[in-house]
């Protein structure tokens, strides 16, 4: 659990595809120092078992994730990870931390974000604790990213999507970057999830930033 006193990054990971996008975030945010409140949707469960194989149950949380994040896109050996700094919270539960606006969260990550959700948090409904956490955040004035992983995106989400960035989110679309000498599916994760992390603040050596020359593609 995180320490007390740390103010988390939530992550909010919803329904659509992209749930590796997710994983890297949050093993950025860990790399980085940073506390962790994970929420995930009832629909980002099947996702994660569509993608990954894995039944993410909130009574084994900690197991699940655990599995997740140490499971690169890649074949490849696990990256082991430490859950200490990672709370989690069950998406039916409306009374929890983060729906609340004196909850001292740094802000709000949801990655990926379905069109289901850029409308939920757009209108405010908070259906659930990723919409409601999002909510606040936006009328708590802190950081809120949206990554948006859907293609062809239709005239209702877009309007959404404007609505969601006049209110002070930061939309930003998985789209990634091939310029870093990217040679492998995990690296094009890990641009999107250092867009994500860059957007927030956060530093992490996640992908090699552009210098205004040709790279070899290492992270520098």
């Amino acid at each position: 659990m995180a320490e007390a006193g740390r103010r988390p990054w939530v992550v909010g990971v919803s329904g659509a595809s992209g749930t590796p996008y997710a994983a890297a975030v949050v093993r950025g945010l860990l790399a980085a120092g940073e506390a962790v409140d994970l929420v995930v949707s009832r629909a980002a469960r099947l996702t994660v078992l569509d993608e990954t194989g894995i039944s993410f149950r909130d009574g084994h949380w900690r197991e699940d994730l655990r599995d997740w994040l140490e499971r690169p896109v890649d074949a490849g050996p696990p990256e082991p990870v430490e859950l200490d700094a990672v709370r989690y919270w069950a998406a039916g539960d409306l009374a929890a931390g983060p729906s609340s606006g004196s909850y001292p969260a740094k802000g709000m990550l949801v990655v990926p974000c379905s069109t289901a959700s850029v409308a939920g948090i757009a209108l405010g409904l908070s259906k659930d604790l990723l919409q409601r956490a999002a909510s606040v955040t936006l009328k708590e004035r802190r950081t809120l990213v949206v990554c948006v992983r859907e293609t062809p995106l239709s005239g209702q989400t877009l309007r959404q999507l404007v609505a969601l960035d006049e209110a002070g989110a930061v939309v930003l679309p998985a789209a990634p970057g091939f310029y870093a000498g990217t040679r492998s599916a995990q690296q094009l994760v890990d641009f999107v999830a250092g867009r994500v992390l860059d957007a927030a603040g956060v530093p992490h050596r996640l992908y090699r930033r552009w210098a205004g020359e040709l790279g070899n593609g290492r992270v520098e």
